[in-house]
C-alpha cells in the first residue's frame, strides 16, 4: 500500500517535524546542487531550522552571492523608482498642458465675446487692448498685401505700355513701307502707259507723210517720253 500524501501544514508532533525537516533539507540541498551544475547558475541557499541552526549551500561563495543579490535588488529598486518618477513627471506635464489648453480655450471664447461674466474692469480692459493689437496687426498685413498687389499691377501695366509702343512703331513702319510700295506701283503703271502711248502715236502717224517741222516735233515728243521711261525704270539707291 502506497504512502499517503502529507498535507501542507505545520506538523504538530516535534519528532515527526524534525524527521521531515531533515529529509526535505537534504533533498533541497541536493536539488540546489543539481541546479547549479546542470544550468551553470549561481545558487545560494540559506536555511534556518526551528531551533535556529543554520544550513547553507553556495556553488561559489556565499558572501559574494549575498553581495550580488543586494546589489541587484538595489538596482531593481532604483529602476522601479526611476520608472515611477518618470511616470509622475509625465503626469505632471500632462496636467500642466491640460490647464494651458483650458486657459487658451477660455481666452479664445472671450476674444469672441463669450463668457465675459467672470471678467472685471481690468480684465475687460486687457481684453480690449488685445483686440486692438490684433486689429492693428491685421490691418497692417492687409495694407502690405494691397501695396504688393498694386506694385505688381504697375509692373504689368508698364510692360503692357512698352509693348504697345513697340507695336505702334512696327505699325507705323509697315504703313510707311506700304505707302512706298503703292507709290512705286503707281509710277511703274504710269511709265508703262506713257511708253505704250508713244508707241501708238509712232505707229499711228507715219513720219514720212508729215511736214518736216511736224516730224521734228514728233521725234522730240518721243525722245522726251523715252527718257522719262528710262528714269522711271532706273532703280533708286
Amino acid at each position: 500500500m502506497g504512502r499517503g500524501k502529507i498535507p501542507i501544514k505545520r506538523i504538530d508532533n516535534t519528532s515527526s517535524r524534525q524527521v521531515t525537516f531533515s529529509k526535505r533539507r537534504k533533498g533541497l540541498l541536493k536539488k540546489a546542487k543539481e541546479l547549479a551544475i546542470l544550468c551553470d547558475a549561481e545558487v545560494g541557499l540559506i536555511v534556518f531550522s526551528s531551533t535556529g541552526r543554520l544550513y547553507e549551500f553556495s556553488n561559489s561563495s556565499m558572501k559574494s552571492t549575498i553581495a550580488r543579490y543586494s546589489r541587484t535588488k538595489e538596482e531593481n529598486i532604483q529602476g522601479v523608482n526611476s520608472v515611477v518618477s518618470e511616470v509622475k513627471f509625465w503626469q505632471r506635464e500632462v496636467e500642466v498642458l491640460r490647464k494651458q489648453l483650458l486657459n487658451l480655450q477660455l481666452n479664445h471664447r472671450q476674444l469672441l465675446g463669450e463668457e465675459l461674466s467672470s471678467l472685471g474692469v481690468e480684465g475687460l480692459q486687457v481684453l480690449e487692448n488685445q483686440l486692438e493689437m490684433s486689429l492693428h496687426s491685421i490691418r497692417k498685413k492687409k495694407e502690405q498685401v494691397f501695396t504688393d498687389e498694386i506694385q505688381e499691377l504697375n509692373k504689368k501695366g508698364y510692360h503692357v505700355h512698352v509693348e504697345n509702343i513697340e507695336l505702334q512703331q512696327k505699325f507705323a513702319l509697315l504703313t510707311q513701307e506700304n505707302k512706298e510700295l503703292q507709290k512705286k506701283a503707281q509710277q511703274s503703271k504710269y511709265g508703262n502707259h506713257s511708253t505704250a502711248l508713244s508707241n501708238r502715236i509712232a505707229v499711228a502717224i507715219p513720219t514720212a507723210d508729215l511736214p518736216e517741222n511736224e516730224q521734228v516735233q514728233l521725234q522730240l515728243f518721243q525722245t522726251i517720253h523715252q527718257e522719262k521711261d528710262n528714269q522711271d525704270e532706273t532703280p533708286k539707291l
